[in-house]
């Protein structure tokens, strides 16, 4: 139900009024009204009016608590009902302190500190006067072609939901219009985005809705279950027609089926793209179908504005979908507080403060810890002994390019380079010399033989390798997911001199480790680990930390295995051991059907090892349900962490199911010679999935159980579900 004061602010508001409320501008637009009333610029290019400005409902891309207060007084002064602005921002995974990209949070597998960083990111963005992020992106992704897996937390509509629900904890907290220090989240990009065709940036989707509601919708279910304020359309096709007109999508399922009553926004100018995609003729058929599908705010395009008065006039818009979307958005004004403090959680001196403060990057040193993989080790090159001789080379050993594509307001001159830190981390700073050894994309002679002469008077090689910023995050697919040839020509050159040889990775995708995996002794993969992210790679580097994270998306052989995900189906004519030399079977020729490294992969400095897996019972019913146990120890010399993992899958469904699910994990904390026994209660309801007519319920039958460290590598057990 709508607010009193939502209410009367409704009745009081002229058509063109409301509809102003509907458009969304980026800050730009607002310095360019001009005493005399001139419209230059941007403006002059959309057709936007002063009147458009003035009524306008909110903002992207403006921070800083100064610069809000500002552009909010003197939007109020021209606000004849006094409506004041919704400030809104892309912060995906840290405001000024960054934190690890979404897909390394992924891997660390870890809640607590998921929703840590979202809470110090919207602390920080608060007290810059930000009111809503668009964030989390819960788009569930299987080919890192794709350059926004970096903002996705994996493969796994499990997992993701549960990062989805974490993030948005963080972000709002429990109560926003008491808590200044929080904002809204919007939950992107509704939906299936992460399936674009050949991972190409706003690409075409295509898929089922049994597809669509089993894999895809669930993140985006967790999120609103958690409270999330606000969705943001997708800019692909869902069943041939663009989210931001599809009503099917919105209004049947988002709005009916799922009882979202809050705003829907389209992404950037994703409404006018109902042109180019060829399903309207122009900006007013654009707008009657976005109005129509119940999408409330168009984000920079003037579709709404320039038409929507007219439709309604005409009688082809019914004005009462204009007034509920207003009120919508009216209403998260209310929920923000703004109507009583316009200025919200903006503070110049807790601005200076709080943010990119020692606290908030010592929290984002932890989650870059606990988000790298240790891929790779052998013969225990790591950790290194402070004592050792190292040469660190590659374009990241000095760079402060590691906080990835979303850090707008991150500093990469402030971020921690990977080679200061060694040296501090190293037993003296003269142990570690630092050599280039190539850029990026290129490589000189002169280059090479610095890093060459380095390396030989080293004990142990530290290549520093991986993509810039701009080679993944949006607008960046890549074709060919390798490292660009300079770095693998200074890989094939450094691996000719013979001397132990670790790869320190900083990406924002699962690359293809052709001329990488093999060249070294041992892996480390970074991602794009933030602002901390140099320290806490020296910290893993030197033991300082132990490596717990876990893939959350699989690495490939090739590119050309992909799309290759752990949760995939069987075929009529499988692989097997038994059948590999066979050619009318589901195989390639030329490499294996498995990726590289599995989803849930990644090593230790100990070791852990897994006892018996027990069942309580070989079979359960909706009213008993079972539990498998077993037992994990620390067969190693260090203390560390496992992430005991449960999978399961269901041998004969009413259709096709994975291989294997992940249905839970348990993260476990062991000292040397310790050991735990870890338990998961398995109930009817994990066994359920959707149907064929989209019913949602389990089938009696046989099922096989996995407990382990990876995907791939699991104890297994099988039990009856009984009817």
């Amino acid at each position: 139900m709508a607010s009193r004061l939502a209410k009367e602010l409704l009745t009081k508001m002229t058509l063109e009024e409301k509809v102003s409320q509907l458009l969304q501008l980026a800050a730009p637009f607002y310095d360019e009204i001009k005493d005399d009333g001139e419209i230059t610029g941007p403006m002059e290019e959309l057709g936007i009016t002063d009147a458009h400005v003035s009524g306008s409902g909110s903002v992207l891309g403006v921070s800083g608590a100064e610069n809000v207060i500002a552009l909010q007084n003197k939007h109020l002064e021209n606000s004849r009902l006094g409506i004041p602005l919704l400030v809104m921002a892309d912060i995906v995974h840290g405001f000024k302190t960054i934190f690890p990209i979404p897909l390394a949070i992924g891997c660390s597998w870890d809640m607590e500190l998921a929703e840590a960083s979202a809470e110090i990111a919207a602390k920080e963005a608060a007290v810059s006067g930000v009111h809503v992020t668009f964030a989390p992106m819960v788009d569930l992704v299987r080919d890192p072609r794709w350059g926004r897996v970096m903002e996705s937390t994996g493969e796994d509509p499990y997992l993701n939901s549960l990062f989805a629900r974490a993030f948005v904890r963080g972000f709002q907290g429990q109560d926003l219009a008491s808590e200044k220090h929080r904002v809204a989240a919007c939950v992107k990009h509704f939906a299936a985005y992460g399936l674009a065709e050949g991972g190409r940036e706003y690409n075409t989707v295509d898929l089922s809705e049994r597809q669509l509601r089993e894999y895809y919708l669930p993140a985006y279910k967790a999120a609103l279950d958690e409270g999330c304020e606000m969705v943001m359309t997708s800019f692909n096709t869902v069943e041939g027609i663009p989210a931001s007109g599809n009503k099917k999508l919105m209004r049947d399922l988002l709005r009916e089926e799922w009882g979202f009553e809050g705003v829907l926004i389209s992404d950037w100018a994703a409404i006018k793209e109902m042109i180019a995609h060829g399903v309207a003729e122009g900006e007013e058929e654009a707008a009657l179908k976005a109005i129509e599908a119940g999408v409330d705010i168009e984000m920079m395009t003037p579709c709404y504005v320039h038409h929507l008065p007219q439709l309604v006039q005409e009688g082809r818009v019914d004005e009462a979908l204009i007034d509920e979307a207003v009120l919508r958005i009216l209403e998260l004004k209310e929920k923000l507080g703004l109507f009583e403090e316009p200025h919200r959680g903006a503070d110049p001196e807790a601005e200076a403060q709080l943010v990119f403060s020692a606290a908030h990057r010592e929290v984002a040193r932890e989650l870059a810890v606990k988000s790298s993989v240790l891929l790779k080790n052998e013969g225990g090159l790591l950790p290194l002994d402070p004592g050792q001789k190292v040469a660190l080379i590659g374009p990241f050993a000095a760079s402060g390019d590691i906080l990835g594509w979303w850090s707008w307001q991150g500093s990469k001159e402030k971020a921690a380079q990977l080679g200061t830190a060694m040296q501090q981390a190293s037993a003296q700073a003269s142990n570690v010399v630092i050599a280039q050894g190539c850029q990026i994309e290129s490589i000189s002679e002169a280059e090479v033989q610095e890093a060459e002469a380095a390396a030989k008077a080293a004990d142990v090689i530290i290549l520093a390798l991986g993509e810039s910023s701009e080679m993944s995050g949006e607008g960046a697919s890549r074709s060919d997911i390798r490292l660009p040839e300079a770095q693998l020509e200074l890989v094939r050159r450094i691996s000719l001199l013979g001397k132990p040889l670790a790869i320190v990775l900083f990406n924002g995708r699962p690359l293809d480790l052709h001329g990488v995996y093999d060249e070294a002794d041992a892996l480390l993969e970074a991602w794009y680990p933030g602002s901390e992210g140099g320290a806490a790679v020296a910290d893993l580097l030197y033991g300082k930390a132990n490596p717990s994270g876990r893939l959350s998306m699989s690495f490939p052989h090739t590119v050309g295995q992909i799309p290759v995900y752990y949760n995939h189906f069987n075929t009529g004519r499988p692989l097997s051991e038994a059948s590999s030399e066979e050619r009318y079977i589901s195989k390639y020729l030329d490499i294996p059907n498995e990726p590289l490294l599995p989803f849930g992969y990644g090593l230790s400095y100990t070791s852990f090892a897994y006892g018996e897996l027990v069942l309580s019972s070989d079979s359960l019913t909706a009213e008993n349900p079972l539990t498998a146990s077993v037992k994990v120890t620390n067969t190693g010399s260090l203390t560390g962490e496992e992430t005991v993992q449960l999978y399961v899958r269901d041998i004969t469904g009413e259709v096709v199911r994975p291989m294997k699910e992940l249905k839970g994990f348990r993260k476990v904390r062991l000292t040397p010679g310790e050991s735990a026994e870890i338990t998961f209660e398995i109930n009817e309801p994990l066994l359920r999935y959707y149907h064929s007519d989209l019913s949602y319920k389990s089938d009696p039958g046989r099922f096989e159980l996995f407990i382990g460290p990876n995907s791939r590598d699991a104890a297994k057990g099988s039990f009856q579900l009984v009817r």
